[in-house]
């Protein structure tokens, strides 16, 4: 069986597939790079999105505080999961969700670690060293960005569908897709 890839225009389309596999083994969830803030008090809240992409009417929370086992719980799949919940873990399909702070400019992809959410604890202390030093905080930055969508774009056995908040991504990496179909 081939591995199947693909790239979405539209958070939804993602999501339903992510739906549909999942009823086959409860193996397929959503994970996204930490861009959407996670504030305390919503933490247990399955109806409060956490992660919107308002242009689409897309919203969806984060994995809940109450579980130590978004991997298996059925009903994990009506959250989305992040790095600390699926490093580690395979499931059979993934969505992933490219955040903001990957873009696609000027013929490279970029990070920004300005559009990462404050609640993210692994740029903890990059402001403060981007005084001191701009050049090394943004090359830690780019690195755990990186790592980030690496860890998560890996962790499908079977498949991985990728949407892209940067338009530009997502053209550049359907291009890419397309090159190596050749």
């Amino acid at each position: 069986m081939d591995y199947d890839f693909l790239i979405f225009d539209e958070p939804n389309k993602l999501k339903e597939l992510i739906f549909e596999r999942n009823k086959v083994d409860n193996k397929a969830r959503i994970l996204a790079g930490y861009c959407w803030e996670w504030p305390k008090k919503y933490r247990n809240d399955t109806n409060y999105h956490d992660i919107k992409i308002p242009e689409y009417k897309f919203g969806m929370s984060w994995n809940l505080e109450n579980t130590k086992t978004f991997a298996i719980d059925p009903e994990s799949v009506n959250e989305i999961g992040c790095i600390h919940t699926s490093q580690g873990l395979e499931f059979n399909y993934v969505g992933v969700i490219i955040g903001n702070d990957l873009k696609y400019r000027n013929g490279k992809i970029v990070t920004d670690y300005n559009d990462r959410a404050k609640t993210d604890q692994s740029l903890n202390g990059i402001k403060k060293m981007a005084k001191e030093n701009p050049e090394e905080a943004y090359l830690r930055a780019d690195e755990i960005i990186k790592n980030t969508y690496r860890t998560l774009l890996s962790r499908g056995m079977k498949g991985c569908y990728v949407f892209c908040c940067d338009k530009e991504l997502s053209k550049y990496l359907k291009k890419r897709l397309k090159s190596c179909k050749k």
